[in-house]
């Protein structure tokens, strides 16, 4: 693997030997290596990397620019959900050592690394002509170089998003996810997609693994009307770390009257356990939006969690054992892509500074690809008020969302409608007659009228019973769980896929 390693970097021309100048001082290098798993925790690939020590970098003598621009999960379930949706397949493609592949502009100096120096010329250095691993401006040198050649290829950056590229329109249209060295491709046509691998294939050494089945730990099955996503092998993987494979299943995530709040006399447990677990648990909300409430409130006391707390995220875990195969269908209804969303909120429901959490989904056609549970910056006096705050937040998203979904697809998107159930609400975005009402509210949080003016943004009553975002706001009694979870869109894909 070593080996290999080296070769890819000669090949690449990533260095040339010389003498190191005076006022300049080497950046060393390690050897890091990793077994690459596939989805049920195979060993597919033994893997070396040759990593530069760029700790040692400082900002404006070193490098200037690091930011490197990655997809959002909101934006890779999106293109899932518009793939599925008139039925395209989506290709993964990697890029090998991608990172190679990008041009420095700083002089930088490593030192030879090690078990692969030159005899009789130990003494000099290496001088980087492309980026290694471990270059705090690697990335951005690695986003400049992958951005030249798809615009090279005809491709546009999207505008809403600057790591999705989209080429041609309609069913020839191509449209490209880009997160760091992996590429999620898809299209109407396969030629098209089989012509851009080819070219990928001239510009950069590429890996082609085929139809899309695993992406950043999110499992994807690709079926004739539909398309699956879920982590189960990465909720095995967190209830092992953590001993609870063998744990009680439980029905909730929550207690409907647990009632966190800071504890501050409670005994504390290891706060970097506590820590690992919550971000462990995080990274699940991806495709399960059911745990997003727990979850969150879980997060709220990373600072100082006590024995209160442990229970708590022991709870979810506990969920999370009876619901292994929980995820998310996106079907193929063939119909023209309309986004809808919802959006809710509790009142005052953290105990420690009375700020409210508001919830928001949104769906492209019947299939969840965006949602949300956050506590609310401002105390929100009445729950009209609570719930225009999060109407307002939605109202960001949705815009969001439609810009995006306009790019990918290339077609006029109608306005977005916003699901509230609660009608004080509705009539304080829709009429600003309630000035006493509203007079204390942040003007920002007023946007959403502007939205509603403009025709952006259609504002409909829904009653409690049929609000999808309810579970993203509270922690509900397992029956009401159950009968939420479903109209969320969360499914059991066990049986299904069996």
């Amino acid at each position: 693997a070593m080996n290999r390693e080296i070769e890819s970097i000669e090949k690449n021309g990533t260095w040339t030997l010389t003498t190191l100048p005076a006022g300049h001082k080497p950046i060393g290098l390690k050897w890091v290596y990793k077994l690459k798993k596939n989805s049920e925790g195979e060993v597919i690939k033994h893997k070396a990397r040759l990593v530069a020590k760029g700790y040692v970098q400082k900002q404006g003598i070193d490098f200037e620019e690091v930011f490197a621009p990655v997809a959002r999960l909101d934006t890779v379930r999106l293109i899932l959900a518009v793939a599925a949706n008139r039925g395209w397949e989506v290709h993964h493609l990697d890029v090998k050592s991608a990172f190679l592949n990008g041009e420095l502009e700083e002089e930088v100096y490593v030192s030879q690394p090690e078990g692969y120096t030159v005899k009789n010329k130990e003494h000099l250095v290496l001088r980087l002509s492309k980026a290694l691993y471990g270059l705090r401006q690697a990335p951005r040198a690695w986003n400049i170089r992958l951005d030249k050649s798809l615009k090279n290829l005809g491709f546009r950056r999207c505008v809403q998003e600057q790591a999705v590229y989209t080429r041609g329109e309609g069913r020839a249209a191509v449209v490209i996810g880009v997160y760091v060295d992996d590429l999620i491709v898809t299209g109407g046509h396969p030629e098209e997609i089989q012509v851009f691998k080819q070219q990928m294939t001239t510009e950069f050494d590429m890996s082609d693994l085929g139809l899309l089945s695993y992406y950043l730990g999110i499992e994807v099955s690709q079926q004739e009307n539909c398309l699956i996503i879920k982590q189960t092998g990465y909720a095995k993987k967190v209830l092992s770390q953590f001993g609870m494979s063998d744990c009680n299943a439980t029905k909730y995530p929550m207690e409907q009257r647990a009632h966190l709040h800071k504890d501050p006399d409670g005994q504390t447990v290891d706060a970097t356990e506590y820590r690992r677990i919550v971000g462990c648990l995080r990274y699940l909300l991806h495709t399960r939006p059911d745990l997003s409430f727990a979850v969150g409130v879980a997060s709220r006391f990373m600072e100082r969690p006590t024995m209160m707390h442990h229970k708590a995220v022991k709870q979810i875990l506990r969920y999370l054992k009876g619901t292994l195969n929980f995820g998310l269908i996106y079907n193929q209804e063939g119909a023209k892509e309309v986004l809808t969303g919802y959006t809710d909120s509790d009142l005052a429901g953290d105990l420690d500074d009375r700020k409210s959490t508001g919830g928001m989904a949104f769906y492209l056609n019947g299939s969840l690809v965006s949602w949300c549970s956050q506590k609310q910056k401002t105390v929100a006096l009445s729950s009209c008020e609570a719930e225009f705050m999060a109407a307002a937040a939605a109202a960001c998203q949705a815009l969001w969302l439609r810009s995006l979904l306009g790019e990918l697809t290339g077609e006029e998107q109608g306005l977005v409608k916003l699901f509230v159930d609660n009608n004080s609400a509705i009539a304080l975005m829709k009429n600003s007659v309630f000035h006493g009402r509203s007079k204390h509210i942040d003007t920002k949080y007023h946007f959403i009228r502007e939205c509603i003016d403009r025709g952006l943004i259609s504002v409909q009553h829904v009653c409690t019973e049929e609000q999808r975002a309810d579970a993203l706001t509270k922690a509900l009694q397992a029956a009401k769980l159950a009968t939420m979870r479903h109209l969320l869109g969360v499914r059991d894909l066990g049986s299904l896929q069996d």
